[in-house]
């Protein structure tokens, strides 16, 4: 979650003296600070041609740049805005340049990225956003390209936002409704389309103020996301993470998990809770998902000690990088449960292992890196509980990583759903007759969230799906739900996480 960076506002006070780079480090006495636009430009310019991810590139960037935390924001507001909105500034590149983005040199072109989004979405005087951008092509891509930028940028500040997103929006035929959505909010048509198909099918009751949901929805997935931490239940509570915040910084209890805490202009890595493992940064609609898992009603259930009601072993098989995994186990540690976790990346396991070591002695089992697919077979009817969750598109998560909106492809979807079907079903067969699964996905396209499950259930006669609208409703009864029974799929517009889909099935 890199978007804390441009709140914090605060500057490094631990080591008084030389300015800091940042990070803590001293920088050269006598090296200036960093241009913003020209960080932007390169963290930019990366993303663009290596598929690097802003959320990696970018605190790196900006903890070796020496600015200061204005800079700092500045640059941060510049390299996500300009992900976010690509494919409207594209469009108005296009129209001002009057030709296809695709025939402009790709460096040429993310520096007009930078200038446009510096001249429709800030608030930077029109003779800055042009300038600076002529002398950032000047330096990067040489100065025969700085003509054309200039020229073009003059187009560009000519009109406002309002008018080119009119000009763009009136060049679709008005029966693609899809296609215009998706120009005026920058999201591929395409996935436009999986929004709507999963709002349609989700069962939410129309709402009252009468917005449209498709085009609320994509406004939610360009705003930067709340950092949201987790005070895991039995190691810290909400109240004692919040004493921990620097003095004057911004928080809110979470709309909707009993454990969350919504911040404003903190760096979650500087609170001692956070660094020691008691708490965690994760989404609500993550803790949700774990939540719902921990609330499902289990049935009967015999061992060897003919205890009944059974709920001592639980699973999350695919459970890197852990942050569901520790709000589990901490959950698990208070019914005196052991949490088995599953992560067949030696990296993401490790990153299990860490964020799970302030659990109590005992809660975990094991870590394993295996296939998930074979759990199952190699582990026929142990557990009580199973998380599945699973390896997707992660389009629910496209505010936090608004690049991945430009990569992903429909194929994508196509070629993750066997994997997809084989864990839920491996999920299945290690479960006990009465144990639950919850198959998660960060993603509202529905070939990766309810036909997964209708598919794997209309193939078994031993597992049926209970009403997961219910079981999240005891979570918070206040929390926006489907008005029919069922599986339920989280919207950004609606509940201010990530677009998280939750279905349970008991094991008959």
């Amino acid at each position: 979650m890199p978007e804390y960076v441009s709140r914090s506002g605060k500057r490094d006070s631990r080591r008084p003296g030389r300015p800091t780079n940042g990070s803590g480090r001293r920088r050269p006495a006598n090296k200036p600070p960093a241009d913003p636009r020209t960080v932007a430009y390169d963290v930019t310019s990366r993303v663009s041609a290596s598929d690097s991810f802003v959320n990696l590139l970018l605190p790196r960037a900006l903890a070796a740049s020496g600015m200061d935390a204005r800079g700092r924001a500045f640059a941060t507001e510049l390299v996500y805005g300009t992900q976010r909105w690509r494919g409207m500034i594209d469009a108005v590149i296009a129209s001002a340049a009057k030709r296809r983005t695709d025939d402009i040199d790709a460096a040429v072109l993310d520096v007009l990225r930078i200038g446009a989004f510096q001249a429709l979405f800030m608030n930077v005087p029109d003779h800055a956003a042009v300038s600076k951008s002529v002398d950032l092509a000047r330096s990067k891509t040489g100065a025969r390209s700085a003509g054309f930028v200039n020229a073009v940028m003059h187009k560009i500040v000519a009109r406002n936002r309002q008018e080119w997103e009119s000009i763009a929006v009136s060049r679709i035929d008005k029966n693609r409704p899809e296609e215009r959505l998706a120009v005026r909010y920058s999201h591929p048509a395409w996935i436009v389309k999986e929004l709507t198909n999963a709002w349609n099918a989700s069962g939410y009751e129309p709402q009252h103020d009468e917005t449209d949901p498709i085009a609320a929805m994509l406004a939610a997935d360009n705003a930067a996301p709340d950092v949201t931490l987790v005070a895991r239940p039995g190691l810290v509570s909400r109240d004692e993470l919040i004493a921990q915040l620097p003095e004057n910084a911004e928080h809110e209890p979470g709309r909707w998990s009993p454990y969350a805490l919504r911040v404003h202009g903190v760096n979650p890595e500087r609170l001692a809770y956070v660094r020691a493992g008691l708490a965690g940064v994760e989404d609500e609609g993550s803790q949700l998902a774990a939540l719902a898992l921990a609330y499902a009603p289990l049935e009967g259930g015999e061992d060897s000690t003919a205890r009944t009601d059974r709920d001592h072993t639980w699973l999350d098989m695919c459970a890197g990088p852990g942050g569901k995994t520790a709000l589990l186990g901490a959950l698990a540690a208070q019914r005196h449960a052991v949490l088995n976790a599953n992560e067949p990346s030696a990296h993401r396991a490790k990153l299990v292992r860490d964020n799970v070591r302030a659990l109590p002695d005992g809660t975990i089992g094991e870590v394993w890196e295996r296939d998930g697919r074979e759990i199952g077979a190699d582990h026929p009817g142990v557990f009580d509980r199973v998380l599945v969750d699973a390896p997707c598109s992660g389009l629910g998560s496209l505010r936090r990583r608004p690049e991945a909106r430009w990569r992903k492809k429909p194929e994508d979807i196509v070629e993750l759903a066997p994997i997809q079907r084989a864990l839920l079903n491996s999920a299945l067969d290690a479960t006990r007759s009465g144990g639950v699964v919850a198959y998660v996905t960060c993603s509202p396209a529905l070939d990766e969230t309810r036909r997964i499950v209708d598919a794997v259930l209309a193939e078994r006669k031993d597992a049926e799906r209970l009403d997961a609208v219910a079981v999240l409703r005891a979570v918070n009864p206040a929390l926006p739900l489907p008005a029919v029974p069922g599986d339920v799929q989280l919207f950004e517009h609606l509940h201010g996480t990530d677009q998280m889909f939750i279905s349970l099935i008991r094991r008959r």
